[in-house]
């Protein structure tokens, strides 16, 4: 397995050297941050904005593993106890692998990849099947860098390349961000195999506003949260809660601000919400909303007619024929 041998040299190449490697692809991203950003609306929906927000996050943790031969260092403190002296010594694992999800291409993978190979490890990164092109294109930025081969490595598929690599031994971490059913998957099927895990589920929350809240302030805040990259936010707002004489101003501002919306092709100008991210995940959210529906609730805004959903169907359909 190329990224297990490449790991002991690999680790003995100097933080700093590793450091240089960083700088790098930072600067390539920066002069490739408009094309990343296009890339990402075109494989996610997002609007242009979104996505170059996502891509600047993204650089900025690339930016910050740059420091590694400061934050790597560990400490000492003589005489602990009697004759006891304390070492803490940051050592790296070996190879390290990432599941990333499908919502923000280019920024949840910068959350691991830098800091994983700057610290000495070697990486295994493997992107939502939905969208695969932004991580491509980044690792292949990457390549340009000077990084030995083998020490990043790009997988595609779905669950069993998941299960591969939670029950693959050479693989010593394991990171997941994702829904809150498959991040339980992996910590359960990854720990069982003895690797260390971070798995990161959904957190939709709860908005609460109080009767003595800013309104003008708070509510477009609650609309950018719900409303904001369609909504596919692990900390997306998904209810709504005004208490008291909170609730008819509330209800009529968030209404007014899902009216304001214009949804279309997110590499458009004027665009304010692109597209769910499939066929699959529109009709899951319909019937959402039709089981609210049936169960009482009062619809006070509703989704664009049938044509207009088949005419953006028809819109972010790709050249090969997938969605």
């Amino acid at each position: 397995m190329r990224r297990r041998t490449a790991f002991p040299a690999w680790r003995d190449t100097p933080v700093n050297t590793r450091a240089q490697v960083l700088y790098r692809f930072k600067a390539l991203l920066e002069q490739h941050f408009e094309e990343l950003a296009q890339t990402v609306t075109t494989e996610h929906g997002k609007t242009l904005d979104e996505a170059r927000g996502s891509v600047r996050r993204g650089i900025e943790c690339v930016e910050v593993a740059c420091g590694a031969p400061s934050l790597m260092q560990g400490s000492a403190l003589e005489d602990i106890s009697t004759g006891i002296d304390c070492h803490v010594v940051r050592q790296p694992l070996g190879v390290c692998a990432a599941i990333a999800p499908f919502n923000f291409p280019a920024m949840v993978p910068m959350w691991f990849l830098p800091f994983a190979i700057v610290t000495g490890n070697t990486f295994v990164l493997k992107p939502s099947e939905q969208v695969p092109l932004s991580q491509r294109k980044m690792v292949s930025l990457l390549e340009r860098c000077g990084l030995p081969p083998g020490v990043v490595n790009l997988v595609n598929g779905g669950r069993d390349v998941v299960n591969a690599i939670c029950d693959h031994p050479g693989i010593r971490a394991v990171s997941f961000v994702g829904s809150t059913p498959v991040a339980k998957h992996v910590y359960q099927r990854a720990t069982h195999a003895g690797k260390r895990v971070q798995a990161l589920g959904g957190a939709k929350n709860f908005v609460v506003v109080m009767p003595d809240a800013d309104f003008d302030r708070a509510m477009g805040i609650i609309a950018e949260s719900f409303y904001g990259c369609a909504g596919e936010r692990c900390l997306a707002g998904s209810m709504l809660v005004p208490v008291g004489g909170a609730h008819a101003e509330a209800r009529d501002r968030i209404v007014a601000a899902a009216r304001s919306l214009t949804v279309g092709d997110g590499a458009q100008p004027g665009i304010t919400m692109g597209p769910v991210i499939s066929a699959a995940h529109r009709t899951r959210v319909v019937n959402y909303i039709e089981k609210g529906v049936a169960e009482g609730a009062k619809l006070l805004r509703r989704r664009p007619s049938d044509a207009r959903a088949r005419s953006a169907e028809r819109l972010f359909r790709r050249p090969d024929g997938v969605r």
